[in-house]
Order: C-alpha cells, then sequence, then structure tokens
C-alpha cells in the first residue's frame, strides 16, 4: 500500500486492487481565512484526481473542496459515502457530477468490487449534532496486506469495532491540531485566553494521543491540520512565534510530543510525500523537497515559509474577498427573520435549550434571537444578553445569498467575527448555527429528544459514575480523567464536578456519579 499525502486530510491512498483519493483540499475555505499548511497549490491535481474511488469524510470545506473536485477529480471514480442521516454530501456530490455511489452501513465492513480486484471498507459515521447533522466520519481500508485508518477530524466513539473487523492496523491518520475559533475570537481578559488557550493546545494533542493509544497502529501521520491563516488580518494565528498558548500546533510539535511518550512512529508528511507499506513494514518515505528544507518549512524558516506562501497567494485572497455580498443592503432584521423564525418554530428542544434572546451585532444594526419567544426582532432599551457575537454585515449577507445551512462552518470557522458570553459553552446554540434547513434541524431537534443511555456504570480514581458521557455518549472509562473533583472527558474537553454531578461546559448534562 503506497499513502501519498496531498495536504491537510487530504490522502491518495494506492493499492492493487485501486486508489481512493480521501478529502482532495486545495482552495481557500471558510471566507479565505484558511489555507492548507505546507502549501500544496503545485501538485499535479489532474494526476492525482485520475482515482479508482473518492472519499470525502464529510462537507467542511477544509475536506470537501467542490472546485478541486469539479475540476481535477475522476466523475466517474467510485464514491465511498458515509451513512449520514441527511443525504446532503450525496447531493452535493452529484450537482458536480459524480454519480457512481457505494453507500456504506455505519461501522460495518463492506467488500468493494472493481476492475482491478477488491478491497476490504469500513466507515465510521459520526451522526451527532455536535458533528452537524452533515456529520463527520472515518475510514479504514485493508487490501490484503496492509490495513490504513484515516480517522481525519473525527473523534469516534467506540473504536472496538475497527479491532474486531481488521485486527492489527498498520497505518494511523488523525488531527492532533485546532479546528475552532476559541479562546481567540472571546472578549475575555488576555491572561485569561492565554490560560484557555494553553490548556486547549494541550487537551487536543492528548486526545490525539489516546486515540493513537486505543487504535495502536505501528506508524503514525499527524493530518488534518493545522490551517494557515494568509490574510494580514489574520497571521497572528499560525503558530510561528512561539505561543504557548496558539492551538494551531504544526506536525513537528505534536510528533515531538509524541516521542517524549515513547512513541517513534510518528512520521511527518507534507504535500507530495510518499510511504510506502507492507503491513506494519515501512518500505520507503519520500518527500518532494531535500529533509532539511522539509524540516525546515516547520522550524526555523518557518515565519518566512508563510510570508511567501501568502505573497504567493494574495491575488487568489483578493478574489475570494471580491466574491462577498457588499455590506450594504436591505435591513438584515427582515432578512433574518425570514431565514431564522422558520427555523426556529420547528426546534422546540433547541430554542428551548438555548434559553434566552442571543445579541448579534451587524455593523450598523443590532438584531435578537429570541429563542423563548422563537422569533428575530430589535433589541429594547437596556437589554442585557448573556451571549453575543459581532459579525461584519458582508459576512451574514453573504450565507443568506447562497442559503448556506450552516454558519459555524463558514462564518464561525473563518475567526472573522468577535463573541462574549456570561456562563458556560453553550450547545444547542452552535447547534442551530449547524441546522438552517428543514431536514437538519429535524433531526438534531430529535436527537436532543431521545434520551441518553447512562445505565452502564463505571468506577474511575475513586468515583462511581455512568459509563457514557451526557454530552455524546463516549465511553469514560477511555476518555475520562479525574483531577480532584473535577471529571474531564477529553474527548471534547467537557467537565463536571463529581461532588454533585453539574456539567462545568454547558447547563444541563448533568452527569450521575458518587464516591465510592
Amino acid at each position: 500500500m503506497q499513502v501519498t499525502s496531498v495536504g491537510h486530510a487530504g490522502f491518495r491512498i494506492d493499492t492493487r486492487a485501486g486508489s481512493i483519493l480521501c478529502d482532495p483540499w486545495v482552495n481557500p475555505a471558510y471566507f479565505a481565512s484558511w489555507f492548507p499548511f505546507p502549501d500544496n497549490s503545485t501538485l499535479d491535481w489532474d494526476a492525482i484526481g485520475d482515482c479508482d474511488y473518492l472519499y470525502v469524510s464529510h462537507l467542511h470545506k477544509d475536506h470537501f473542496d467542490p472546485e478541486n473536485l469539479r475540476a481535477h477529480v475522476n466523475k466517474d471514480a467510485v464514491v465511498l459515502l458515509p451513512d449520514f442521516p441527511v443525504p446532503d454530501l450525496r447531493r452535493e456530490l452529484e450537482k458536480l457530477g459524480f454519480h457512481r455511489f457505494f453507500e456504506t452501513t455505519d461501522s460495518v465492513k463492506h467488500t468493494v468490487s472493481g476492475p482491478k480486484g477488491e478491497l476490504d471498507v469500513m466507515i465510521i459515521a459520526l451522526r451527532a449534532p455536535a458533528d452537524g447533522p452533515i456529520g463527520d466520519s472515518g475510514l479504514i481500508v485493508d487490501d490484503g496486506e496492509t490495513v490504513a485508518f484515516n480517522m481525519n477530524d473525527a473523534r469516534p466513539v467506540d473504536l472496538d469495532v475497527v479491532h474486531a473487523d481488521f485486527g492489527q492496523v498498520d497505518v494511523h491518520m488523525l488531527q492532533y491540531s485546532g479546528a475552532i475559533w476559541y479562546p481567540m475570537v472571546y472578549d475575555m481578559p488576555e491572561r485569561a485566553k492565554t490560560a484557555f488557550g494553553t490548556q486547549k493546545r494541550q487537551r487536543q494533542m492528548d486526545r490525539c494521543r489516546q486515540y493513537i493509544s486505543q487504535v495502536g497502529a505501528t506508524w503514525v501521520i499527524p493530518s488534518a491540520g493545522p490551517p494557515c491563516f494568509l490574510d494580514p488580518e489574520l497571521r497572528h494565528l499560525n503558530d510561528d512565534h512561539g505561543d504557548p498558548a496558539n492551538i494551531f500546533p504544526d506536525q513537528m510539535v505534536f510528533l515531538q510530543q509524541m516521542r517524549s511518550h515513547g512513541h517513534n512512529g510518528g512520521l511527518l508528511m507534507i504535500p507530495g510525500s510518499t510511504a510506502d507499506f507492507t503491513g506494519t513494514q515501512l518500505n520507503s518515505l519520500t518527500h518532494p523537497l531535500p529533509d532539511d528544507e522539509v524540516e525546515a518549512i516547520f522550524t526555523t524558516g518557518k515565519a518566512d515559509y508563510i510570508a511567501a506562501y501568502a505573497e504567493r497567494m494574495a491575488l487568489v485572497l483578493a478574489a475570494e474577498k471580491s466574491r462577498w455580498a457588499p455590506a450594504e443592503g436591505e435591513p438584515l432584521l427582515e432578512l433574518l427573520r425570514a431565514r431564522f423564525e422558520p427555523i426556529m418554530i420547528q426546534s422546540d428542544q433547541i430554542c428551548d435549550g438555548i434559553g434566552y434572546p442571543v445579541e448579534l451585532r451587524l455593523g450598523k444594526e443590532t438584531v435578537v434571537l429570541d429563542f423563548p419567544k422563537r422569533v428575530v426582532r430589535e433589541p429594547v432599551p437596556d437589554e442585557k444578553f448573556r451571549y453575543g457575537f459581532a459579525i461584519a454585515p458582508e459576512l451574514v449577507r453573504t450565507v443568506l445569498r447562497d442559503e448556506e445551512p450552516d454558519w459555524v462552518n463558514t462564518i464561525f470557522l473563518s475567526t472573522r467575527f468577535r463573541a462574549w458570553r456570561v456562563g458556560g459553552y453553550n450547545e444547542y446554540l452552535y447547534t442551530f448555527f449547524k441546522c438552517l434547513t428543514d431536514e437538519r434541524i429535524a433531526y438534531a431537534d430529535g436527537w436532543f429528544a431521545e434520551a441518553h443511555d447512562d445505565t452502564a456504570t463505571i468506577e474511575l480514581d475513586g468515583y462511581r459514575m455512568q459509563r457514557r458521557c451526557p454530552h455524546l455518549k463516549a465511553d469514560l472509562s477511555k476518555f475520562g480523567v479525574v483531577e480532584g473533583t473535577t471529571l474531564t472527558c477529553n474527548l471534547h474537553g467537557w467537565q463536571w464536578n463529581l461532588e454533585n454531578g453539574r456539567c462545568l461546559t454547558s447547563k444541563g448534562h448533568e452527569l450521575r456519579c458518587e464516591k465510592i
């Protein structure tokens, strides 16, 4: 099996039974805030796209690049389709001309047959509202000699099925770096922002190491990050100035952490790097540049590399910005009322879960999303808010113009906004912003309406508690960490007070627990 990095979470997996192209992203994403790092724009995308199978893990724009798929990827390729509850991914691929689909069943091993032979594959589909109804997924491939698990930025809850169906995993690709806007965009004291950023940087790498331990692969390829920020307004977000609170560490940083914890099977790959495996044996690893130049991209020359990259992409960035809608136009109050109120009316669980009005400062206008009353309105004098956002009106007008169903993976991941809140994170609020279609909101509201299974019990560091995390049902025997009287689920970093079971991250989500 030959694995070639094509940048970020993208890989081409070549086997005797055919080639699979995974998540080929090259064009800037999220209002041109994110670019692949290192630069992958000079790869031969026509050759890369001449594949037998296509796998797009989910619809986030650093994985689903419609422009690249339309221009360069073989439309006769068989699409390995994750088992998502909402068919948005298939619809988007059909619009691009793909017409051959192999529909998988979540966490079930399948054999796909083509003119070159047979491959065993499994797609683990994540379908909780935190992943968005468009979902997330990971792909396992077995060509008879080598097993590769491309987890990209998915966070599977239960990995026992992988070993049950495939045995030893030889190669594991997974995310280790940040893909979020917290804490950078929040209005808070710099000291607090630094503390939260430092904590988040370490937790995301701890979570990655936990997955590596569970999968137990011989070789690990850190992937799916970090993004590169080339806009002068966002350049400070790159981890190129020794900031321990930066949530976007690069591959070299994580490989050093792996080695410090006794794992020497990490592989550094850049776009164009190719690794050849036979089972657990690494036959070769080649890069498109000399080894010292590859290392310099991440170490001594990183700031210069990003500066040169930004200069090369200046016209691309300008062209992306020229597509944004004008800042002025019809009052946003009326546009948002027409867009949001029909969704609010359908979403009792989510609106009640949000529980209070939310402020949107949109340039000269301020709009209130009154979730308890299911209306969009103007603010009243001296009104106070527990949650608010300041967003440039041109960004809001663009997503409204394009009928974008997901603000989280457009506006929010762009980091081109500010936020403030009183109290903890509100999962329901961000779920609402991911689910701006009838299908998505119906699925998400129904998911919240179902009772979580908390009947199984475990013992952990002196406490007896429910086995499944109240957030997304992760197995706390694997992801739970107790420090004093605080439990942290490292899957998403949520925390609970073990003295009373209260969730410290978001309201609700109480944990059944007691001291032994």
